[in-house]
């Protein structure tokens, strides 16, 4: 995963460092809707509301969310040119290196670089764009939501935080398995299209069929252990939000906090959930895409270079 990294941060370090201060910025901002939530709902319990004060403090919400969205808006759109020119990078450097060794007898096979240049190329530089950033973005909304809760009441923030432990493991443990099933299939589509292409490609009929048979029950093995793997981070999701509503019904009735403090720890918690399932859904991103980068870079000719 490493040399992934680094072998992105040599084609885009510049532009990289430029998306990682937008994210950094966009991550600060995320927990300041919550504050006004809970300002908004406090002086409506409280009585003491006035129009003025209702209308500044949504317009200060307001304020907050655009400016939110439009950092995110210029991030995306960096992220996603920086993208496409890295797919185009890949593109150029395996067809230029592996067309000036046609005549090696251990030259790839005009199916491998077919699928290497059309799909492969392409996811691993859709992931390249925002290998950097997205993280960042997500984890620093996590930080930045955990400790507002946390900082509003402790208890509440102990559970938030004690969602995020076991979703991390339960992903951890899935994903080697996910992994191993990525590469296989991408070795056997390889092995497909070269026989696709070959002069035998009639000859050759059953065994391409027996392939694709191969795919379809990797893929679907693929489904099971992701699908089994969201249900029980759902799961886990619910029950924390379930706690946190328990925990903070309790401590209103017994004086302890206000309502605005719950409501603002419940939503936090919603704003929790996606950036969790991005991580994991990013994490599992990267170790494909890691599988990926080491399959295209075993298939080049000469040193293992796509930087």
């Amino acid at each position: 995963m490493l040399q992934l990294y680094i072998a992105i941060w040599r084609v885009s370090g510049g532009r990289q460092l430029i998306l990682i201060v937008l994210s950094v910025a966009i991550a600060a901002l995320a927990a300041l809707p919550l504050k006004f939530q809970q300002e908004i709902v406090n002086t409506l319990t409280d009585g003491a509301a006035t129009i003025n004060t209702l209308f500044l403090l949504g317009a200060g919400m307001s304020a907050a969310i655009l400016l939110s969205l439009a950092l995110k808006w210029v991030m995306g759109l960096r992220s996603g040119i920086l993208g496409e020119d890295i797919i185009r990078l890949l593109r150029q450097r395996l067809y230029t290196q592996t067309t000036r060794c046609v005549t090696d007898p251990n030259a790839i096979q005009t199916g491998t670089l077919t699928t290497a240049i059309s799909a492969e190329a392409e996811e691993l530089g859709k992931f390249a764009g925002s290998a950097y950033s997205e993280p960042v973005v997500q984890i620093g909304t996590l930080i930045s939501v955990i400790g507002f809760i946390a900082s509003t009441q402790p208890g509440l923030g102990t559970i938030a935080l004690a969602m995020i432990a076991p979703q991390v493991a339960l992903v951890l443990f899935t994903q080697g398995r996910i992994n191993t099933l990525v590469a296989n299939r991408v070795r056997i589509l390889r092995q497909a299209t070269n026989q696709i292409s070959s002069a035998e490609a009639n000859a050759l009929e059953q065994t391409v069929l027996d392939e694709f048979d191969h795919i379809y029950e990797t893929r679907r093995r693929m489904f099971i252990w992701k699908l089994s793997t969201k249900f029980l981070l759902s799961t886990i999701n619910g029950a924390g939000t379930v706690s946190v509503l328990m925990l903070g019904g309790w401590l209103v009735l017994q004086g302890r906090t206000d309502v605005g403090t719950v409501v603002a720890a419940t939503l936090g918690l919603s704003r929790l959930q996606a950036p969790t399932a991005f991580l994991i859904a990013f994490y599992r991103q990267v170790s494909a895409n890691r599988v990926k980068f080491e399959l295209l870079r075993d298939i080049l000719p000469g040193p293992k270079n796509i930087e």
